[in-house]
């Protein structure tokens, strides 16, 4: 392997005339119009761990009653660049999935980030987040902690692991014991507690098993979970489980997307 020489300044030197492509720029590089259905939510999405929390939360709120958590749910092709139109740039301006649109407010709202979503949602309906402020802290704690400890699963493990041209053994090992220190951390704590945040089932639970648990159950990176030896951790495993036999997360992963055109 050749070693790689820090140049003074950095320069991209990779053009790509995909939409899809990676650039070192933001914003929106083409016309686009999204289109917008008649329920109150309008969700810009897909199926990816940061996409099916979003699913899911809605789902769950269905299924304790909420009738008005009504949503279209619409298509983003990231493989396709439909992250980079000018519509779906000006919901969020980071051109990453989901994004969501409350249209019962006036002016309508537009929400990005999948725990902003999910905040979002749980105070708007009341529900999955505790009103104590003991059990809300608890519950914003590990939010966050999936917010801030997830790009190492995904953009670290799951890049070098299962995405990266050639495997290579640095990266590789880091990640890897970064991802199982994780997931130590999620076991001890799954040991002293039925839930992420305490004795209910919160939002900390969906962001976290999107990632965590799909991880566990051998969902994100073919033969990651033999890889990592995710069955020595009983309590992460058995919660995993548990949480995927819930109606709502079942009804979230199988959602279906309405194309764009």
């Amino acid at each position: 392997m050749t070693e790689y020489k820090l140049p003074e300044v950095w320069q991209w030197n990779e053009e790509n005339p995909s939409k899809s492509g990676n650039r070192p720029t933001a914003g929106s590089r083409f016309e686009q119009k999204l289109p917008v259905g008649d329920a109150p939510l309008q969700l810009y999405s897909l199926g990816t761990p940061n996409g099916i929390k979003v699913t899911i939360m809605l789902e769950e709120l269905k299924e304790l009653g909420v009738e008005d958590a009504d949503y279209d749910l619409y298509l983003i092709n990231i493989g396709e660049g439909d992250q980079f139109g000018s519509d779906f740039v000006a919901i969020n301006p980071n051109s990453k999935i989901p994004a969501l649109v409350d249209q019962s407010q006036e002016p309508r709202l537009e929400i990005f980030e999948s725990g902003s979503i999910l905040l979002y949602l749980a105070e708007k309906y009341g529900q999955l987040i505790p009103q104590d402020i003991h059990g809300r802290t608890e519950t914003l704690n590990w939010l966050f902690w999936q917010i801030g400890a997830g790009p190492y699963i995904g953009g670290g493990f799951g890049h070098f692991y299962a995405y990266a041209p050639e495997k290579q053994a640095y990266p590789i090992n880091r990640f890897s014991m970064e991802t199982k220190r994780q997931l130590d951390l999620l076991d001890q704590t799954l040991a002293q507690r039925p839930y992420i945040a305490g004795d209910n089932y919160t939002i900390a639970d969906i962001v976290i098993w999107s990632w965590y648990g799909r991880l566990a159950l051998g969902n994100l990176y073919e033969s990651s979970d033999t890889f990592l030896d995710v069955a020595s951790y009983t309590h992460l495993m058995e919660w995993s489980k548990r949480i995927a036999e819930r109606p709502g997360v079942r009804k979230g992963l199988e959602v279906e997307y309405k194309e764009l055109t």
